[in-house]
């Protein structure tokens, strides 16, 4: 695959070609909409014929309303006119199947909601569109955000920009494979245990998982684990998703997990401010190949990784090889078990009258969470007290923890997980192994692209802080985009066909 040092971000009023609206940055399409010097409804359609040409092979959207979007568009043009400066103007995003978009299907990748129409905007989407971007579309996931790959009984399979007979990881890939295709700068995802963070990973973006509640959710699907989930961010780079951050962070007393913001997230712009300038040079950084739980990890993902912090470490940054000390209940936490008793408590009962309506691998997880006993989610909770309490004592002594996003590089599309990871059998959550803790520890977590694997697939390091510490987290992960110079482009991305 074609590497090389991402260009500058540009400040000039130049027009762009519409050759390459499919490849512009969320900050250039904002300025340049905002100067008058690209048309909104330019680009939408720009994008909207390419999403047409491609996504059938692709399989990343499932829902999109063209004129919509247009109208959308017309707006932001009209507000550009008269002057808007909004930092998100024009910008098109695509929405995850397990959000709402007001009067629009919201399916949750599950025929049970086949034919239900959102009567409201996620609080995510309508933060989105006050900052001036333009929902184009709605983005496939597993049904329940519930598996790691994406395909539903519903919607189908979703591919990977990069190679379509591989999966993109789920449950956030068609946000993912719409953002590597060219069809949208920005995605909406969610993260329950790596769900927006992994298939960034599998598709050379960036994705963000916040500290849980710093993007409220007040309203929408229930959802298994929610206590563990957040609002994902996704983009081709960090100033992007710092962007996003800037618009979704706040505080919605109507979220029992939302909290007021500290005083340095409540400044506007913070973010986006925050990673464009350098990080500390004193931070205390951590590097874990394996997070001290002993996960197996690719020989080839190893070296790309271990490259990467060797990389930096030569650019001036001592980075110690350091693990958090877990205990062995917080290293073999049983996620599974209680995402399969939430989903039974939820879905069970419609699963007792037709399983048929089920995708097999969630009917599997409903029966399985039938069995769960209460005793055994009591435990549970208990134990995650204890890995926030490990988790902290290692932010004691570090600012920053560098592991590996995923151990393996994506795998067919056909095939729920892979078979082998590190020479050695894996479970069917092997491969996801490495973004779950942060969701149990609440802490804010950033995979950014970092080397290529032995098939030219993208590998990627995942940057983790303590809770409330974001900015720093996308701030170094900037430094990493700035330090490495590599620029991760599918050649569904590279390819301008479709807007000849």
């Amino acid at each position: 695959m074609d590497q090389h040092r991402p260009a500058e971000v540009s400040n000039s009023s130049a027009p762009v070609s519409p050759r390459a609206y499919h490849a512009l940055r969320a900050r250039d399409i904002a300025g340049q909409i905002s100067s008058g010097t690209l048309s909104a409804v330019d680009l939408v359609a720009c994008l909207l014929k390419r999403m047409a040409t491609i996504d059938p092979s692709l399989g990343a959207m499932v829902d999109v309303a063209a004129d919509d979007a247009l109208a959308q568009a017309r707006q932001a043009d009209q507000l550009a006119a008269t002057g808007s400066r909004l930092p998100l103007l024009g910008v098109p995003f695509t929405v995850k199947d397990n959000l709402w978009v007001k009067g629009r299907r919201a399916t949750y990748g599950s025929r049970l909601y086949e034919d239900f129409i959102a009567p409201e905007d996620s609080w995510s989407v309508a933060g989105l569109k006050a900052a001036g971007a333009i929902c184009i579309g709605i983005t496939n996931c597993s049904e329940f955000a519930c598996k790691g790959v994406t395909s539903n009984p519903l919607h189908g399979v979703t591919r990977n920009p990069w190679q379509p007979d591989l999966t993109p990881g789920g449950s956030s890939g068609g946000a993912v494979a719409s953002v590597a295709a060219g069809f949208s700068p920005i995605a909406l995802g969610t993260d329950t245990g790596g769900s927006t963070r992994r298939p960034a990973a599998h598709t050379g973006l960036v994705g963000f998982k916040c500290t849980s509640g710093l993007i409220p959710n007040p309203w929408g699907f229930d959802e298994p684990c929610r206590d563990m989930s957040s609002i994902g961010t996704i983009a081709r780079d960090v100033h992007d998703c710092a962007l996003m951050m800037d618009a979704l962070a706040d505080y919605d007393p109507r979220d029992p997990l939302s909290h007021p913001l500290p005083l340095d997230m409540s400044v506007p712009s913070s973010f986006s401010r925050a990673v464009s300038s350098p990080p500390n040079e004193a931070l205390r950084l951590a590097w874990s190949p394996n997070l001290g739980c002993g996960l197996a990890v690719d020989d080839d993902v190893a070296v790309a990784i271990q490259s990467a912090i060797n990389r930096l470490r030569e650019a001036g940054w001592k980075i110690d090889d350091a693990t958090p000390q877990w205990s062995e209940d917080v290293i073999h936490f049983p996620y599974l078990m209680r995402q399969h008793a939430e989903l039974a408590v939820l879905f069970g009962e419609q699963w007792q009258k037709d399983p048929a309506q089920f995708d097999p691998v969630i009917a599997a997880q409903i029966e399985n969470g039938q069995r769960v006993k209460a005793c055994e989610l009591a435990e549970a909770n208990f134990c995650r007290h204890r890995a926030r309490t490990q988790l902290n004592a290692f932010f004691e002594r570090y600012d920053l923890l560098l592991c590996p996003t995923v151990p393996v590089e994506p795998w067919p599309c056909d095939e729920l997980a892979p078979a082998t990871i590190g020479g050695r059998p894996a479970g069917p959550r092997d491969h996801a192994a490495f973004t779950p803790l942060f969701n149990l520890c609440d802490t804010p977590a950033l995979s950014v692209p970092c080397g290529f694997g032995r098939r030219g697939l993208p590998i990627a390091l995942q940057i983790v802080g303590q809770r409330y510490t974001d900015m720093r987290v996308l701030q170094f992960g900037a430094e990493v985009e700035r330090l490495l110079g590599l620029e991760f482009q599918s050649s569904i991305l590279q390819n301008t066909g479709a807007q000849k």
